[in-house]
């Protein structure tokens, strides 16, 4: 009756570094690096896609993957891949995932490939 005054929790996952790499063994899985360009080319996790998040297209690039597929978000801290997973959600995607920390806190080698 009063569900409007329900504070709702965030529709995406904030997964610990360890839970985060668990997650990207899932097939399917779909890892974003919401960082700046030059930020990804300095190192990224394998196997990441580099789509901006304070990109004019950021919305329309996403769109393009699958919203079904589990979407794993990250950045430098996890402030910007936060926005990012709440942005996805909204639109669509079912199974969305941020690392706390960012890479800051990501325990494993970075790559430039």
């Amino acid at each position: 009756m009063f569900d409007f005054l329900k504070s709702s929790a965030p529709a995406f996952h904030n997964l610990t570094p360890a839970k985060f790499s668990e997650g990207l063994r899932q097939p399917g899985a779909v890892l974003v690096d919401v960082r700046r360009p030059e930020e990804f080319a300095q190192g990224h996790l394998p196997g990441a896609v580099n789509i901006e998040v304070t990109a004019p297209d950021f919305a329309q690039r996403m769109a393009a993957l699958d919203k079904d597929a589990p979407t794993y978000v990250y950045c430098r801290s996890g402030a910007r891949s936060a926005s990012a997973a709440g942005q996805l959600t909204k639109t669509g995607f079912a199974n969305v995932s941020n690392l706390l920390g960012g890479v800051l806190d990501w325990p494993e080698p970075l790559t430039t490939k």
